[in-house]
């Protein structure tokens, strides 16, 4: 079986350069050129048809989520916009997943797994019964654990430091007591079910830095 084509679509060539690392590292995908534009986007699905594109919503011509619509192509969005408008636009576009920046490399490599089970699930040319149409869609979300549905003590704990107000992942790590690698693993997964908003704050120099702070319905 030939690997999965994906086609990374972000205007950021280092998190592009990143994500191409990452599926590069998953067996069984092949990372196309990434891309940067909308318009070069539908050019590159047109020319190199990828099985999967990877998108960004904010794209200097356009949006990644009509992208996604008019491509016709399997599609994971990949942005630091939580708000629920956005994330809803992004499923009703197709998205099969839509992960929240920034995430670890073991967030996409999940993703990128459970669909190839997905797609080997949905590969018969004979007619799917409902059984193997249910297995698919669980495969590409997961299935429900108590792990995702309690929070653990190192989640409380950062949910408490955000409780002093907005702060960075290294500011959240020094609050709690770990280690900032951890503290970005949890910011994102809370992110992720909508407990923690992220947004950008634009210094003089350098990357924009991502700050994170309680949800309205977190508590």
């Amino acid at each position: 079986m030939s690997d999965i084509r994906v086609l990374i679509i972000d205007d950021d060539f280092r998190v592009a350069g990143v994500h191409r690392d990452i599926v590069t590292g998953v067996r069984g995908f092949t990372a196309l050129e990434p891309v940067r534009t909308a318009a070069e986007a539908l050019c590159a699905v047109r020319a190199d048809t990828p099985d999967l594109i990877l998108a960004d919503v904010y794209l200097p011509d356009g949006d990644g989520i009509e992208v996604v619509r008019s491509c016709g192509v399997d599609a994971f969005v990949l942005s630091a916009a939580t708000d629920a408008r956005t994330v809803r636009r992004a499923f009703r576009a197709g998205a099969l997943a839509y992960l929240v920046k920034p995430f670890d490399a073991r967030t996409l490599a999940d993703r990128l797994d459970r669909y190839a089970r997905y797609r080997n699930l949905l590969s018969d040319a004979a007619p799917l019964t409902q059984d193997q149409i249910d297995r698919a869609a669980t495969a590409m979300r997961g299935a429900p654990d108590q792990a995702s549905v309690s929070r653990s003590a190192t989640e409380r704990t950062i949910l408490g430091a955000l409780a002093d107000g907005e702060a960075s992942a290294s500011e959240v790590a020094e609050r709690s007591g770990i280690s900032r690698a951890t503290a970005q693993r949890h910011l994102t997964a809370l992110a992720s079910r909508g407990l923690v908003e992220i947004s950008l704050r634009y210094g003089t120099t350098g990357r924009p830095e991502h700050r994170f702070r309680l949800a309205d319905a977190a508590g």
